[in-house]
């Protein structure tokens, strides 16, 4: 049995009692439904960020053994003379949006140049290929590492929130709601036994008036 709360076992706060166990009942369902929505969120996020890892662990090792390879071919001077000056910049801009309350980054990047195949900063005819194929690769790389990074911090965001969530119901199933029901039958329970007493020391009242009346005929 939950620990009753401390108030006076009056009908007024009786009535404020059933109002307050209306409010935290309609508060736990939406907080349930807000945690199952998130974790349904929070799966496909996850589900998302598996499959973005993979593609992109998998780019990056075929970006580096393509720029191992040019490395082996190119001299070090040559090839940090071809990557002195980068033709292209790219500027990443933070957003947010809103996931059930949580506010979740949104990363975009956005190039310097209009043509975003603008990445070669050095002459063709001068370079390996596999260092163009390193360059591509890991140009191609740019939005899934970035879509990667903000699945990874929503998630970890999203999950903070379920544990407050899941917190919050548990407190108001467990321990609120119980101590509120439980209050309201201990007043429920007093306000009755002080009706019948009432009606029973009415009734023996009325029991000794018609004595006395009664009693006031046979001396008559």
């Amino acid at each position: 049995m939950a620990k009753v709360l401390n108030v006076n076992p009056t009908r007024m706060e009786l009535s404020k009692l059933k109002k307050r166990l209306a409010t935290a009942r309609r508060g736990h369902k939406l907080l349930k439904d807000k945690r199952d929505e998130l974790m349904r969120q929070f799966l496909d996020l996850v589900r998302e960020n598996k499959t973005l890892r993979k593609k992109v662990e998998e780019g990056l090792r075929e970006a580096n053994k393509s720029l191992a390879l040019a490395r082996g071919i190119m001299s070090d001077q040559v090839a940090e003379t071809a990557l002195l000056c980068p033709s292209q910049e790219v500027t990443l801009e933070l957003g947010s949006k809103n996931i059930m309350s949580v506010d979740v980054p949104v990363y975009t990047a956005k190039t310097r140049t209009p043509n975003e195949d603008d990445i070669f900063c050095y002459g063709l005819a001068f370079t390996p290929v596999e260092l163009d194929s390193a360059i591509s690769e890991l140009n191609s790389l740019l939005p899934d590492l970035l879509r990667l990074a903000q699945v990874e911090k929503s998630v970890q965001m999203m999950a903070v929130e379920i544990e407050k969530t899941r917190r919050r119901v548990n407190a108001l199933e467990h321990v609120m709601i119980p101590r509120y029901v439980d209050t309201i039958r201990m007043i429920t329970m007093k306000l009755d036994e002080n009706e019948r007493s009432n009606t029973a020391r009415l009734m023996k009242v009325k029991d000794m008036m018609i004595q006395e009346q009664y009693s006031a005929k046979q001396q008559a």
